[in-house]
């Protein structure tokens, strides 16, 4: 079971990951566009922000698992560090279980936030919904609650491994 496990979470998380480096490519590209037609043609595009704004949040949203599997997240690592192996398997669980009750509050409100923004329209581009924008914060959620419980049946730590 853990193994199975294991390797949806690697699947769900490299997934992630491939969706957040295709968000920054977009980014990327649409703010060169943006640069090109409003200095070289003098008409700029103006759904080109909007689309570089959204795109920069579902980037955020879908590399936060990967962040999480690796143990990368912000964290004050002296107690850990100090700590014997059995209170550092206790503080796994803390931090796990406090990280998984945050995205479940991020899940939660977030698709209230993006069915309530689903009557919305995004400006200059007026034919598509900001529930697509909005949305974001609950798949990232649920990217990040499976890579969570993946860092908690195993570990990598591999911040500490880089630190000084």
């Amino acid at each position: 079971m853990k193994k199975a496990f294991l390797m949806f979470e690697r699947g769900a998380t490299f997934a992630a990951l491939l969706g957040a480096c295709a968000m920054l490519v977009i980014a990327a590209t649409l703010g060169m566009f943006q640069i090109v037609t409003r200095f070289v043609l003098e008409q700029p595009a103006e759904w080109t922000e909007v689309l570089i704004r959204f795109s920069l949040i579902w980037m955020v949203f879908l590399a936060i698992p990967s962040a999480f599997r690796q143990g990368a997240m912000v964290s004050v690592d002296v107690l850990y560090r100090w700590s014997p192996p059995r209170v550092r398997r206790v503080l796994d669980y803390v931090v796990a279980v406090a990280a998984l009750a945050l995205i479940g509050v991020i899940v939660w409100w977030g698709w209230d936030y993006a069915q309530r923004g689903g009557v919305q329209s995004m400006a200059g581009l007026e034919s598509v919904s900001m529930f697509w924008a909005y949305v974001a914060m609950p798949v990232g959620g649920v990217f990040s609650a499976i890579g969570i419980i993946g860092c908690l049946v195993d570990p990598q730590r591999l911040e500490l491994e880089t630190a000084l």
